[in-house]
């Protein structure tokens, strides 16, 4: 993907966002022929020339500063979330660079992993990759093991699964998640071919993921509540917390919980009786028991 150009889309997008009345910019009146706040009136609220800002706006700015972009972070009204997603492609580092290995799960995660046999959780890589899980996971999102490696991502799930739709009965907002989970990514690794691809895949084969993309929207995985309709147990309401690897900004394990008592705590231990005989029948002689997670500890590519 073009740096250049995501930069210029994201700060058009960011900017017709927002109205005067949103900036505190007097409004003269008068047709505006494209929406939210003119380049003008952009550069006036960062401090910056018109000229300037123009050629930030179109990607041709060099060596850009971080007073420069503090100044257009804070004018445009900017989250943490799409901060970063702007220093990410205006100041692109070595750190940025094209992936050049898989990623690994580490012991000491996958221990973690498999210590969590009450709730659901697992592990995503780059691009939503889906690296590795547990057994209540599996029951509860998808049958992992029994999937081609290149089909566990989450962003095919959601939008090349037609049972996505049934399982998260808030579609609509799990899909705009997962958009801007990978639109972050996107801006930390723009020269991903494997990216590059994904996102060729996914337009081609969603017309809601098209949509999506193009609202240039950016958030990262944090905490919250999450709705499912599993096929089983019905309706079910968790919530779920995203845990960064220390040794990976790219990895991340998510868990979801319920409070103690609780309906959906319940649920979930009826959810783990489910797991346990698929489980038990994936065992191998010749294997210790793990068959809850991805065994090679490689990307899901």
């Amino acid at each position: 993907m073009d740096r250049a150009q995501q930069l210029s889309e994201f700060l058009q997008a960011r900017r017709a966002r927002l109205t005067p009345t949103d900036a505190d910019v007097p409004d003269f009146g008068g047709q505006r022929r494209v929406p939210g706040l003119r380049r003008e009136e952009l550069a006036l609220l960062a401090g910056v020339s018109v000229d300037y800002y123009t050629r930030l706006e179109q990607g041709r700015a060099r060596n850009v500063s971080t007073d420069v972009l503090n100044a257009v972070a804070r004018a445009l009204r900017l989250d943490s979330d799409e901060r970063a997603h702007l220093y990410n492609l205006a100041r692109p580092t070595t750190t940025r660079k094209r992936p050049s290995r898989p990623q690994q799960v580490g012991a000491e995660i996958r221990q973690a992993l498999d210590a969590l046999t009450g709730v659901p959780a697992y592990i995503i890589g780059r691009r939503l990759d889906i690296l590795a899980w547990n057994d209540m996971a599996r029951a509860l999102i998808a049958d992992f093991p029994t999937m081609p490696a290149a089909e566990r991502n989450m962003a095919r799930l959601v939008f090349l699964d037609e049972a996505s739709q049934d399982l998260y009965p808030d579609w609509d907002d799990k899909a705009r998640d997962t958009v801007s989970n990978l639109r972050l990514d996107a801006g930390r690794h723009p020269d991903d071919p494997q990216l590059v691809s994904l996102i060729g895949e996914l337009s081609l084969g969603s017309d809601g993921f098209r949509r999506l993309w193009a609202d240039h929207d950016v958030r990262g995985k944090t905490r919250g509540k999450k709705r499912f309709a599993h096929p089983q147990l019905g309706d079910l309401t968790l919530d779920y917390v995203a845990m960064r690897a220390p040794d990976d900004p790219d990895m991340t394990m998510m868990i979801y919980s319920a409070p103690d008592g609780s309906d959906a705590a319940r649920t979930l231990q009826l959810l783990a009786s489910l797991s346990l005989p698929a489980a038990e029948n994936a065992e191998t002689p010749n294997e210790p028991r793990r068959p809850s997670v991805s065994k090679d500890g490689s990307e899901s590519r």
